[in-house]
């Protein structure tokens, strides 16, 4: 069958009957990504709990948002600590710690950031798991219930579960998630919520089981009424992937350890956040960082994007931190500016309208981009075809959740002319033309 009759034929008529009309160059494109950093302080001190404020713990100031938003960062990870926020299960959040919460979130989503906020808890509460007899799933409904309630009214905020769950069951875990996940809905919260897997979340062990069923197995039955959910993985380049040691194990081993979570991603209609990465200034990290990145780049339309690990006023000189040293960037800031687009800020929300954006750059001559907002779940095709109607590339075909999605183009030995993209999302369509230059 000609593929000609894929294409809708009153939009068809659209398409043709402009064809002699200047192509018109679409000047801004919304970053497809949330790029950033951990901003940690409010995490440490651990072994000191609920602690006190600037001897035990501090937060990121507003300085370190300012130097960041200016490098084109747009979304920062929070991590914190549960115990000081709700001093006991169940009870009231501490009025002073939720200021301080307050006070970072206010300033970074005003310059125009997102905030992940991360209880950087590990799946525990005092140190006792979640879903244990001690720390009941029912307490992690009531936490999130109360600091979604809190923050429903901001669409900048983006509610991460918990950090690194380990040393229990998948499916414990799994019940854990479910439960926060319908808490969060239930308040009528819509935002973005981030599920990191059992094991550390390690993106290289996503499909092992040496911490009990896989993660590519149980995740799969994690379940979202709004579908507005992202896979949060973690994933550090040394041997062990612990991120424990300066060295890295080659140049490529970035884009290798992601290799099968993104495969994942891609065969179950997923998408993937990197919660957590970092490598030293020596040579191989570097080329190994350059080349994760590129893989995360290359597979932007399930990779919603990446925060480094990490930067704050206390680091010192740990050997990741990217807090600049004197005014001086860290070496790595170099790396990761060229994996960032202009400055700009990013909806987290869900689309409340189904919409194909005209391709950027445009003349384009090469490759260029092509955004999408989908707002229903289902199949999804997107196409670009040549003039006489014939297919030359298939760009996405693939069951896909509600969200915001950006994908490459790359016309290889494609000639000058005039081409259009369509794309069917259930009974959504659309076609656009694009304009290639050699």
């Amino acid at each position: 069958m000609n593929t000609m009759s894929k294409i809708n034929y009153s939009k068809q008529i659209q398409v043709l009957a402009c064809l002699a009309t200047m192509i018109i160059v679409n000047p801004l494109f919304s970053q497809a990504q949330l790029v950033g950093v951990n901003l940690a302080g409010a995490d440490f001190g651990e072994g000191n709990l609920p602690g006190v404020y600037n001897v035990d713990y501090t937060y990121p100031t507003r300085s370190e948002i300012d130097y960041f938003t200016d490098k084109g960062m747009n979304v920062f990870r929070l991590p914190f600590r549960w115990e000081r926020l709700q001093h006991s299960q169940f009870a009231d959040f501490n009025t002073e710690e939720l200021a301080r919460l307050d006070s970072f979130v206010n300033y970074a989503t005003e310059a125009g950031a997102s905030v992940i906020l991360d209880p950087h808890n590990y799946a525990r509460y005092y140190g006792e798991i979640i879903g244990s007899d001690t720390v009941p799933v029912t307490a992690f409904e009531d936490f999130w219930s109360r600091l979604a309630l809190h923050y429903m009214d901001n669409p900048d905020i983006i509610f991460g579960l918990i950090n690194e769950p380990h040393s229990m069951t998948s499916e414990l875990w799994r019940d854990d998630a479910n439960a926060a996940i319908a808490a969060i809905r239930a308040t009528g919260a819509t935002q973005l919520i981030m599920v990191p897997g059992n094991g550390w979340s390690g993106a290289h062990s996503w499909t092992q089981n040496w911490y009990g069923t896989p993660n590519s197995v149980t995740m799969l039955t994690i379940v979202d009424p709004l579908d507005n959910l992202v896979f949060e993985v973690h994933q550090y380049l040394d041997d062990d992937s612990s991120g424990t040691s300066p060295d890295c194990s080659g140049t490529t081993v970035g884009s290798q350890r992601i290799h099968n979570f993104t495969n994942w991603l891609q065969d179950n209609g997923k998408r993937g956040f990197l919660g957590e990465f970092g490598v030293t200034n020596d040579a191989i990290c570097l080329y190994a960082l350059d080349n994760m990145l590129d893989s995360l780049d290359a597979h932007s339309d399930v990779w919603l994007g990446w925060t480094w690990w990490a930067a704050g006023p206390w680091w010192g000189d740990y050997m990741y931190s990217l807090e600049p040293s004197d005014g001086v960037d860290k070496p790595q800031m170099a790396y990761l500016e060229e994996h960032i687009s202009e400055p700009s800020g990013v909806d987290v929300s869900l689309p409340r309208e189904f919409n194909l954006s005209q391709n950027f750059p445009n003349p384009f001559n090469g490759e260029t981009r092509i955004a999408f907002d989908l707002v229903e779940s289902g199949l999804v095709s997107l196409d670009v075809y040549d003039l006489q109607g014939h297919e030359v590339a298939a760009l996405v075909s693939q069951n896909k959740t509600p969200g915001r999605y950006t994908v490459s183009f790359n016309a290889g030995d494609l000639p000058t002319g005039v081409y259009f993209y369509q794309i069917q999302a259930g009974n959504d369509a659309a076609v656009k033309k694009m304009l290639l230059l050699r």
